[in-house]
């Protein structure tokens, strides 16, 4: 008998397939990178503040204030980001959004005043925007075409295992309390972040020169080649096109949508949970713990299911999930008590549902639908839907509250209904006009997934 080489892929590979995990191999520098980025955000959202009023004379308001000041002077930054990502490339980009933070950090370490804080929390954030924004490029460049969706849904759910152990990390630093221990902390985070700047910087095969590898593996229509490759009007033309861009500023306008449902935790759960529904503070801390277990454990199947789908369905299915959710939360202010916390854990179960379906599509389409050669602009214009959404959300939403309980889930349940009509048709390629449709546009059968190997 001849000897059977075993036709099935490996034990490892199959394991990948059944929990919607893209294909890893060769990959760790970049999933190293990123989780290393998870993790050292984790940290730092969990324990900045209180580093601040451990290490320093100011006030807790003070250490506040300057720390949202240096968060909105980056407000602008991720139109000149959008510029450097069409010259340089993502993966530069993402290397020196680490190092950018590395500074940071470093500032960190010897700040004293008011302003020291400002300027390295600008620097900080500005590393952090030129991360994001040059991660879902590169992601879109490490898949090579294949497997895409579930490649954004796995960065997500690295992003929330990595958050989640940076937070409980930093919670054991601070039951610790010392200065020493705090500075510890920002030490490790120097390193790990010059470490990540380091992983990508050493990618190979994932230069903007190769993007076309990034494309599915169709027969492409000469329109997108010619698109991508005229020089002549295009690429000059900058953020004018992207503004005329109908279809690219709708996504923009429901990813806003997603913005403001993406800050209830931080910035609405436990202060309507406490204050208004008048529940044990130990319940928003159970249902936080839900959703990144949720999302940690299921976000990779998710992926598996949103890749055989039309991102389009799977976008208003995120919507109507948001709408029912927060359309719960308001509820409970009608329900009995021993009702609201099985509402609210349904309602938090609805939320994470949507978070899980959001993002993927989401990441895609904002690198996709965009032309190659002003790709970075086009993620510039997108970022300012995170910067702005995420600046206004908590002097919006606590307004909202303060004028009445039910106000600000009435609100979030009015955008999450308003968008659905704005993503219809996205993934449809625009009708024939003087210009060409962009390089990366999306056919729906782009979507019908990718045969896992």
């Amino acid at each position: 008998m001849m000897p059977q080489h075993s036709p099935d892929p490996s034990a490892w590979r199959r394991i990948q397939a059944a929990w919607g995990l893209p294909d890893l191999a060769g990959k760790g520098r970049f999933v190293t990178a990123n989780l290393i980025d998870s993790l050292g955000n984790g940290l730092v959202m969990a324990f900045t503040v209180v580093f601040f009023v451990k290490t320093t004379s100011l006030s807790l308001v003070a250490v506040g204030a300057a720390l949202t000041v240096g968060q909105l002077l980056v407000l602008p930054v991720p139109l000149f980001i959008g510029r450097l990502l069409d010259t340089c490339g993502p993966r530069l980009v993402v290397a020196a959004g680490n190092w950018i933070s590395v500074a940071g950090f470093i500032g960190f370490l010897f700040s004293h005043a008011a302003w020291q804080i400002v300027l390295w929390q600008f620097v900080v954030q500005l590393g952090a925007t030129a991360f994001w924004m040059g991660n879902s490029p590169l992601t879109v460049l490490v898949a090579r075409g294949v497997e895409r969706s579930r490649w954004f849904g796995f960065v997500r759910a690295l992003r929330n295992v990595g958050v989640g152990f940076g937070g409980a990390a930093s919670a054991v630093a601070l039951s610790i309390g010392t200065v020493a221990g705090l500075r510890a902390v920002m030490v490790v985070n120097v390193v790990t972040f010059a470490v990540a700047g380091w992983l990508v910087l050493t990618l190979r095969g994932v230069d903007t020169d190769e993007t076309a590898d990034a494309a599915p593996a169709e027969p492409k229509s000469p329109e997108p080649k010619q698109a991508a490759g005229d020089t002549t009007g295009q690429p000059s033309a900058g953020y004018g096109t992207v503004l005329k861009d109908a279809r690219y500023l709708r996504l923009v306008a429901t990813n806003l949508s997603f913005v403001f449902a993406s800050t209830v935790l931080s910035v609405l759960l436990a202060v309507y949970a406490v204050d208004t529904l008048d529940v044990g503070a130990w319940i928003v801390g159970v249902i936080v713990v839900l959703n990144a277990v949720m999302v940690a454990l299921l976000q990779t199947l998710a992926s598996r299911w949103i890749e055989a789908r039309r991102p389009v369905t799977v976008l208003v299915l995120a919507l109507l999930c948001n709408a029912a959710a927060f359309a719960v939360f308001g509820t409970l202010l009608v329900l009995p008590g021993w009702a609201v916390i099985a509402g609210m854990l349904i309602a938090m179960v609805l939320y994470t549902v949507g978070e899980m379906l959001s993002s993927p599509p989401t990441s895609e389409l904002s690198v996709v639908m965009a032309p190659e050669h002003l790709r970075g602009r086009y993620l510039g214009v997108y970022q300012l839907s995170w910067s702005v959404g995420g600046a206004a959300a908590p002097a919006l939403l606590t307004a909202l509250l303060e004028g009445g309980a039910a106000l600000p889930w009435v609100f979030l349940t009015a955008i999450s209904v308003l968008a659905v009509p704005l993503v219809l048709g996205l993934d449809r390629r625009p009708a024939a006009t003087d210009e060409a449709p962009p390089a990366g546009d999306i056919a729906p059968a782009q979507f019908d997934g990718d045969p896992v190997a």
